[in-house]
């Protein structure tokens, strides 16, 4: 087939099998840009010039659930970084409300089912760190109860109870109340999301764990070699989990030569007295001006459906999905621009001879399965275990 073709039958693909995507920031986009004041970001129009993602743009892309991500800055911490989060749950709810035409809230697998039926986006959230909990496994529970549905064990920084990919390593992974971490999300039914942790937290939450576990927006460690990646060893396990690792398409953790330019893009920001995640007006415009004065290296659709190759070969195609974390990085790979470049993706997937059942695995089944398996370990978990009041100080000392 010709590329027209091929981006025909991907259309085709996604209007039956859409994209669930694992993890999109515009939740705190709409925080930087505007307050979360709705009027001034209205995403059922074009908002291109401000973000990756509109309604308009999802439906184009072929996007059937996403994950919103309630993320709150790592070095927000305590009651700060919990009322944070509640602000972030409070701005998709709000959201799904402005929208209902659209979004449909989603807190089950059934859940996603029935709006995929019904042709609107499932609409499910993901808190990003642990630093969300503030240490306490009654505000995990009161998460869930507002329909968070996974939580990032961390983000950039180590917490108290688990190490980041991205930092030194201080526990070696999880302590033994990071552990009592992921058993009461088993007991919950909130997946343990292994994005951004460090390989030894990825280990041991695997080794914890009763239920299948996301990776919501991670690529492949053996095609880039950064930490944030997932190292062979960790994929493999997966089969026997039953989760699923979704790929990212943020250049720096999928094209090797991408590393290296945005540490230094990284360093700009911070010379302006900017965070490097900063996407404000002004944010982008600093990271305009770096790209400007240094081109960056450009990755594509083929650099992502490397990663895929590489995760379909270690991990199986059982076990993979898409989370591009639109909205939570300053650049994307050309054709995978925004929301709407998933059709790219598949259409490159088809042309490599993936499989139409393999790719509706990719795109729907997989992140659907995973998320009713966990539901279904919970049912059983909630007969035999109460909820744990466990306390940092007594476990950790």
């Amino acid at each position: 087939m010709n590329d027209h073709d091929l981006l025909a039958e991907a259309r085709a693909l996604l209007a039956g099998h859409p994209v669930v995507d694992g993890h999109n920031d515009l939740p705190w986009a709409l925080r930087e840009q505007v307050r979360y004041d709705l009027s001034r970001r209205d995403v059922a129009r074009d908002q291109s010039a401000h973000l990756h993602t509109d309604i308009p743009r999802l439906r184009a892309g072929g996007v059937g659930a996403q994950f919103w991500s309630v993320y709150v800055r790592s070095d927000y911490d305590g009651d700060r970084a919990v009322s944070a989060t509640l602000e972030q749950i409070d701005v998709v709810a709000q959201l799904i409300d402005r929208y209902p035409a659209e979004l449909r809230r989603a807190l089950t697998a059934d859940d996603m089912e029935a709006a995929r039926t019904e042709g609107r986006i499932a609409s499910l959230m993901g808190a990003e760190g642990g630093h969300s909990i503030n240490c306490s496994l009654a505000t995990l529970r009161a998460l869930y109860a507002l329909g968070v549905r996974y939580m990032t064990l961390t983000h950039n920084d180590n917490i108290a109870w688990a190490d980041s990919a991205t930092d030194e390593p201080r526990a070696g992974g999880l302590t033994r109340f990071g552990e009592e971490v992921v058993r009461e999300m088993n007991r919950c039914g909130m997946l343990v999301d292994l994005s951004h942790v460090s390989a030894g937290t990825m280990r041991d939450a695997l080794r914890v764990t009763e239920a299948p576990v996301v990776f919501s927006h991670s690529s492949a460690r053996a095609v880039c070699d950064h930490p944030r990646n997932i190292p062979d060893d960790v994929l493999g396990l997966l089969p026997g989990n039953g989760g699923t690792a979704m790929v990212t398409f943020v250049p720096k953790f999928v094209l090797p030569a991408a590393v290296e330019w945005t540490a230094g893009a990284d360093a700009n920001m911070r010379a302006h007295g900017l965070h490097p995640l900063d996407t404000t007006e002004q944010g982008m415009a600093v990271q305009r001006a770096y790209e400007e004065r240094n081109p960056r290296p450009r990755a594509g659709v083929a650099t992502v459906a490397d990663h895929l190759d590489h995760m379909r070969e270690v991990a199986g195609v059982d076990h993979i999905g898409i989370g591009g974390d639109y909205d939570g990085t300053a650049f994307t790979p050309t054709g995978l621009e925004d929301v709407a470049g998933y059709p790219n993706l598949v259409a490159e997937l088809l042309r490599r001879g993936w499989s139409r059942p393999d790719l509706a695995k990719l795109t729907w089944q997989n992140a659907v399965r995973t998320l009713r398996d966990a539901e279904a370990v919970a049912r059983d978990l909630r007969t035999r275990r109460a909820p744990s009041n466990a306390t940092l100080e007594e476990l950790d000392g």
